[in-house]
């Protein structure tokens, strides 16, 4: 029995749009010094999360004993009619919180192929480890290394095809499966994402400074906006997509397949004045279960306030 086609083909069958197979080595050694330089400069803001860890993050083999390899899949999930989402007036929140929360959608169907990878191992004896993003894992370093895309100037994993909306999550197991080839950088001398970035976050020596990214800022910082920052913030509700938008990859990429995945159409554009009036009772209503859900009602209010008045 060839595994690793039928490890891909089930991945496929449970969901996935892409799945790639790379070995649980460490990252490459340029990768985790860029992730040692960007914790010492700052660049995580208030993150702290990220400095917690890092071994880990930079060798998957560290949270599995004796794993070899890594199961990488992604999920695709730019809405369809992405091109008229937004409306003169209105405020919106990034295209991955127009659905229920990823995390557990994805979890869900890997603990289904681990099972499978159980069933079908010799001694059914194998050991897995779920990641879904909050586990200390370089997931965007690995689903290059499995062949799911390449890592571009908005630091987003791009895949030619797919595009650049596509939620990850990993494997590890102890497992031997036979590891794909890495696909190569193809942004060339594309800059369109980082001259779309208002607030200069994204730098052109390939930094990232997340104390000045509207998604960290509407997302995980907490108390009041950087003054300048708040000037730029505009319809961003939640989140922002302007350096995916940009990408040409995005604009052709592939819309979301999987229709299991629910999608909120009523999540699209929103009045920011009537979320001010909000009581809990019609933010559960829109929010309820989706990522929107973590930041809270005074949270979104905040970020309403900062629409208005940007």
């Amino acid at each position: 029995m060839n595994y690793t086609k039928a490890v891909k083909q089930k991945s496929l069958e449970l969901g996935f749009d892409l799945v790639g197979i790379t070995s649980a080595s460490p990252i490459a050694p340029e990768g985790a010094q860029y992730l040692r330089d960007w914790l010492k400069n700052g660049f995580h803001a208030s993150m702290g999360y990220m400095s917690r860890n890092v071994e880990k993050r930079v060798d998957p083999s560290k949270l599995l004993e004796n794993a070899v390899s890594v199961v990488c899949v992604g999920l695709v999930y730019k809405p369809e009619n992405a091109d008229i989402r937004e409306k003169t007036g209105f405020v919106t929140v990034s295209d991955y919180a127009l659905y229920d929360d990823y995390h557990g959608f994805i979890k869900q169907r890997l603990f289904s192929l681990a099972d499978y990878i159980s069933e079908i191992s010799p001694g059914n004896d194998i050991r897995t480890k779920i990641c879904v993003d909050s586990a200390p894992v370089a997931e965007r370093s690995l689903a290059h290394r499995a062949g799911l895309g390449f890592i571009g100037k908005n630091h987003m994993l791009i895949n030619p095809e797919m595009g650049v909306e596509i939620f990850l999550g990993e494997l590890i197991t102890d497992f031997q499966l036979q590891p794909d080839t890495p696909m190569e950088n193809s942004c060339s001398d594309c800059c369109k994402c980082i001259r779309a970035c208002p607030t200069g976050a994204l730098g052109a020596d390939g930094s990232f400074d997340a104390n000045r990214c509207i998604s960290y800022l509407t997302i995980e910082h907490k108390g009041d906006f950087p003054s300048a920052a708040a000037a730029k913030i505009d319809n961003s509700l939640f989140g922002c997509d302007r350096c995916v938008r940009a990408c040409p990859y995005h604009q052709y990429g592939q819309t979301r397949k999987n229709q299991d995945m629910k999608f909120y159409e009523n999540r699209r554009s929103l009045d920011p004045a009537m979320i001010l009036n909000w009581n809990q009772e019609m933010f559960d209503k829109i929010f309820a279960g989706s990522p929107v859900e973590r930041l809270g009602l005074e949270g979104l209010k905040r970020n309403a306030k900062a629409c208005i008045n940007s």
